[in-house]
């Protein structure tokens, strides 16, 4: 089966879309005449995979290779590289070319960046004195269809940027993304936000309608009715709750990437160990699209029923009792036995985890969080987790889930769990815990907490869930409505203005805008049904609600939305827009530091190596901490930097403290700072002249 989807059945001309995107990629080949290596982003391969077939490429003459540090190998005299714009990939490339002139190789050389250059990147070239040698240009791939009624605008560090580094050009992208889609299918006339990225995009995109308006006189009723778009931060709850959805579980434990997931090839009834095969994942697999939006227990059941009725066709057959025509349709049957086996071994795979006592554990903890009654007994689970030494990424999900739905947690609490973490999983770690708090994802208490009401208020928790013959979109996750989806149920139902004091009670502003000429047509409020012109497209079809999450959705919370979709009485057809696919462990995993980043590496080398520091060097750097990044580079490039520095330096901690001790609990330091913590930051180590491990 093809890894490029089946479009035919989309709410929206798809096809029409990557067709579009199809043709820019092989225009752009074709202008470069002759044989030519093809150098793509790793992280991009997956996203010109769902566009365009190996086959095609090949046609106009391409060699196709990925881009790494390493020198690349090649007969071609024309090199194409295929980038995003990553100041780290413009050093390889840079590489790449002083290596050929080395060695005398004389090519031509073509730059891509995908969706748009930087100036940053342009930059690098120039210094690395290989500008001059590039021929520069765009291939402005925003949006990729996934499936039928799922977009990805393929931005996976978008909430970590936008929360953490303050980097909000994410939300550019976003709404040029949506904005490509109106000169297709006509402007958007009601615009819905939740959340402060989501103002932005919304402002971003009204500011675009202006400088660059979308004229189709030809589309009498725009094919998108709505959009709703959705900070990831507005509902970090779900996400951090384990899927248990087909689709869901096969993301958490196997990691679904750009429409397959890669396994060891014994779990699909392989012979060979060791060797790993990918399993494509979408609505061309019609299996899967029956299967991956219920809830695992019902699919485990309904293959178990589908396998016992072909063995049964099967005793029919050999009992020679069979007409022609019966026989024709058990041969039909016989084509859907590899889509069967293939999930049959998935589903095998997954029952081996889902059944074992540490994952029933982790789901009643779960539900026990968001119930938020047993405080005491969550913090000891969590606790057990971390003295275990349980992964991260596990402990981190459960603890963000905790510090969300408690509005943070009391100082002590906080100060204790965040010393345990860093004594059982590595000082490295305060780069991540830095970061959780500066997302407010794991963070000390400073107001009560709201979670009670909202989720009282939104039925977040649902009583009895009939996973079989679901009625509710708790179903997704066994009892817990997720309050992402419950916040567009209430939007294309009845609006928000009946919740707005609940809308109020969660992250950020929200904001309601009318567009284009429908600006004085009736409130989305209003549009219960499909009575309104409004409401439906020239041929009659239900009108489209697009359903942006600006920091990514979990597969899920779109079971969820297909779900509304497909309900009795729901006049709109729902498709999703998403900065990437995640999953919490996905999500939480770009909070992480890395060992390859000089903030991480610098905080472990300062915990392993606490010897005394040479006194004038020490001067040299804290004199110049108010000189920002030169300051920080200085750290960066000297392995015997204090922690207490590190910390200084990237702003952990205020070079002024309270006290001592306080200094102390937070850096997590092995150097005495009594006699400094009032000292101005030019003179904070000239006046310490003792050091001693703590």
């Amino acid at each position: 089966m093809a890894q490029i989807p089946n479009l035919d059945n989309a709410p929206l001309n798809l096809t029409h879309l990557r067709e579009q995107s199809q043709k820019e990629l092989v225009t752009i080949l074709k202008n470069i005449r002759g044989k030519k290596c093809l150098v793509i982003d790793p992280k991009l391969s997956g996203s010109i995979s769902l566009i365009i077939q190996t086959a095609i490429l090949k046609e106009q003459g391409v060699e196709l290779r990925h881009l790494s540090a390493e020198t690349i190998q090649t007969d071609c005299s024309k090199v194409v590289y295929l980038v995003r714009s990553q100041v780290t990939l413009m050093k390889y490339i840079s590489s790449h070319i002083h290596n050929d002139t080395s060695k005398g190789l004389q090519r031509e050389y073509f730059l891509y960046f995908v969706p748009r250059r930087s100036v940053a990147c342009e930059k690098i070239l120039e210094e690395e004195r290989v500008h001059n040698l590039l021929t520069i240009g765009e291939y402005q791939l925003y949006t990729v269809p996934l499936d039928e009624d799922v977009l990805s605008f393929e931005l996976d560090l978008s909430t970590k940027e936008y929360l953490v580094d303050g980097d909000t050009s994410s939300l550019w992208h976003i709404a040029k993304a949506i904005h490509k889609l109106e000169f297709s299918f006509g402007v958007i006339p009601n615009v819905r936000a939740k959340g402060k990225a989501s103002v932005r995009v919304a402002d971003i995109l009204n500011r675009m309608q202006a400088e660059e308006p979308v004229n189709s006189p030809d589309v009498v009723v725009p094919e998108i009715n709505t959009v709703i778009l959705l900070d990831r931060e507005v509902d970090m709850v779900t996400p951090m709750c384990t899927q248990l959805t087909y689709e869901g579980l096969l993301d958490e434990f196997l990691h679904i990437n750009n429409g397959s997931v890669e396994v060891e090839a014994s779990i699909m009834g392989g012979q060979q160990e060791g060797k790993k095969m990918k399993v494509p994942l979408n609505s061309s697999d019609k299996l899967f699209k029956e299967t991956r939006d219920l809830n695992f227990e019902v699919v485990v059941q309904i293959l178990r029923q589908k396998a016992t009725s072909m063995k049964q066709d099967y005793t029919d057959v050999t009992s020679n009792n069979q007409t022609v025509s019966e026989l024709k349709d058990f041969v039909k049957k016989l084509n859907s036995l590899p889509e069967m086996t293939r999930h049959i071994n998935l589903a095998q795979h997954l029952t081996t985890i889902t059944s074992k006592s540490s994952f029933l554990g982790q789901l009643d903890m779960e539900h026990t969080i968001i119930e938020a009654q047993s405080f005491d007994i969550c913090l000891e689970y969590i606790e057990e987790l971390i003295h275990k030494q349980e992964p991260l990424v596990t402990v981190l999900r459960l603890l963000i889930l905790f510090s969300i739905t408690n509005s943070g947690l009391p100082k002590k609490t906080f100060d204790y769990l965040r010393r345990e973490l860093l004594h059982s999983y590595g000082f490295e770690h305060m780069v991540t815990l830095k970061n959780l708090e500066k997302a407010g994802l794991f963070k000390k208490q400073e107001t009560k907490s709201n979670w009670l009401t909202v989720k009282r208020a939104l039925q977040l928790v649902v009583e009895d869930t009939d996973t079989a013959n679901p009625n509710d979109i708790a179903y997704a996750f066994s009892g817990y409505a997720p309050l992402s989806i419950r916040l567009v149920q209430h939007a294309v139902r009845s609006g928000w203005r009946p919740i707005e004091e609940i809308l109020k009670l969660l992250p950020g502003p929200h904001s309601e805008t009318k567009r284009g000429r429908f600006s004085s047509s009736a409130s989305f409020d209003t549009l219960q049904g499909a009575a309104n012109n409004v409401d439906k497209v020239a041929d009659g079809r239900r009108s489209l609600v697009l359903v942006v999450f600006v920091g990514g959705v979990t597969f899920a919370e779109i079971s969820a939305l297909r779900f509304l979709s497909s309900q009795e009485g729901m006049a709109y057809d729902l498709i999703v827009g998403t900065t990437k696919i995640v999953s919490g462990h996905s999500l939480t995993e770009t909070f992480v530091g890395k060992m390859d980043d000089p903030k991480a590496k610098l905080a472990y080398i300062a915990h392993n190596h606490p010897g005394d520091q040479d006194r004038s060097y020490l001067r040299q750097i804290v004199t110049v901490s108010r000189q920002g990044s030169q300051h920080r580079n200085t750290v960066a490039q000297s392995p015997s930097s204090s922690l207490v520095e590190w910390q200084i330096a990237y702003g952990c901690i205020p070079a002024r403290s309270a006290s001592a001790s306080t200094c102390m609990a937070d850096c997590a330091c092995r150097i005495n700072l009594a006699k400094c913590c009032n000292a101005s930051p030019c003179i904070i180590l000239s006046n310490h002249t003792n050091t001693s491990t703590s």
